[in-house]
């Protein structure tokens, strides 16, 4: 996800201009015009009574700080959930991948001279590969310093890159310098995981959370065929992954039958609209379907944040709502968790990830 800039006018509850400007910094997306959301709730009706049908277990709501790391946490939330559904309580370091992807960066910076630049945005089907191939850690293991600025640290590693470069350094010397600023930054990383009285490298105990493949990654728009793969054409699929196309009626039954089956789901969307209000905990919008595919092609609908998708609910009037546990930390009026009404998950949703279990009786065309 992109880190943007945004600006707040003071009103009058100042304390949530402050919580806002600060979650702004924090953020993969931005919580825009707060001021404004009020009107596409109202649009929705009256959503002060969300009745819970569906809410599954949860690890504690982190708080991604200043990172545009979002795609790392709300990927592992729903691994996290996916294990306490199961009875196997897990709580994994994002700040783990994190810096297993800025070193991988870093090298590839220095061993090409520069061409491609570090960015830490991303989707959450590179939380899948990053696991596939470093592991994991317990966040209790490693979870680094909480004032950690990552995109600040990028550009520290460009830096040390540039100057080693110049020296004439070695690769392996590179290396030991690069994690030498990691372990002053980010705190020491552990080479092994303990557990019950056993010890596993990462990538053992990765394998033991998330198996290669137990993941699947969907869309829904219509510029290519239903039932194909296709590299999503976003800013932050880095590494091109590729997602299985799907009719939108089709993408909604997936995800709430995997929700109604006790798994979560991995959500990316747009929150740049005006109905997205952190300080309600809800996400509304007005539209109808025809113009999902032209908001996207436009631009309008972007790939701005992910969150895990953990729950189901319903408002007075009995419409549906998804319950998403944040990375935000406590804020908002449901303490870290915003409900997305149907037709907010139905006009700005990017993608999803889902456990395949739920896709091998599905008809997907």
């Amino acid at each position: 996800m992109r880190l943007q800039r945004f600006s707040v006018a003071w009103p009058k509850r100042m304390a949530w201009a402050v919580v806002l400007a600060l979650l702004v910094m924090a953020s993969c997306g931005r919580p825009q015009r707060e001021e404004k959301s009020a009107g596409g709730l109202a649009a929705a009706g009256d959503t002060a009574v969300l009745m819970d049908e569906v809410r599954l277990p949860a690890t504690p709501v982190k708080q991604q700080g200043r990172s545009p790391l979002c795609w790392v946490y709300a990927m592992l939330a729903t691994i996290e959930t996916e294990h306490l559904v199961r009875g196997d309580s897990v709580n994994l370091s994002p700040v783990y991948l994190a810096r297993q992807w800025l070193c991988e960066q870093g090298e590839r910076y220095f061993l090409t001279q520069g061409s491609e630049p570090l960015s830490m945005r991303g989707m959450s089907t590179m939380t899948l590969h990053l696991i596939n191939k470093y592991g994991i850690h317990p966040y209790d293991y490693y979870h680094g310093h909480d004032d950690v600025n990552w995109n600040v640290l990028a550009r520290r590693v460009t830096r040390l890159a540039d100057a080693a470069r110049s020296r004439r350094h070695s690769l392996d010397r590179f290396r030991r310098d690069l994690q030498d600023l990691l372990d002053r930054e980010t705190g020491y990383m552990p080479r092994y995981v303990h557990m019950l009285g056993a010890e596993y490298t990462s990538q053992e105990f990765g394998r033991s959370v998330c198996m290669t493949d137990e993941y699947e990654a969907l869309t829904s728009f219509a510029h290519h065929p239903y039932g194909e793969r296709f590299a999503l054409e976003v800013a932050d699929n880095q590494l091109g992954d590729t997602f299985l196309n799907v009719p939108l009626d089709t993408l909604m039954a997936v995800i709430e039958r995997s929700l109604r089956a006790g798994h979560p789901v991995c959500w990316e969307g747009d929150i740049t609209e005006d109905g997205f209000s952190l300080e309600q905990g809800v996400a509304c919008v007005e539209g109808q379907e025809a113009t999902r595919q032209r908001e996207f092609e436009t631009f309008q609908t972007t790939d701005d944040h992910c969150m895990a998708l953990v729950g189901l609910a319903r408002d007075r009037q009995g419409r549906r709502y998804y319950l998403a546990k944040n990375s935000w930390g406590g804020a908002g009026r449901y303490g870290g968790y915003l409900y997305l009404s149907e037709d907010y998950v139905r006009m700005k949703t990017i993608c999803v990830i889902v456990h395949r279990d739920q896709l091998q009786s599905a008809s997907l065309q």
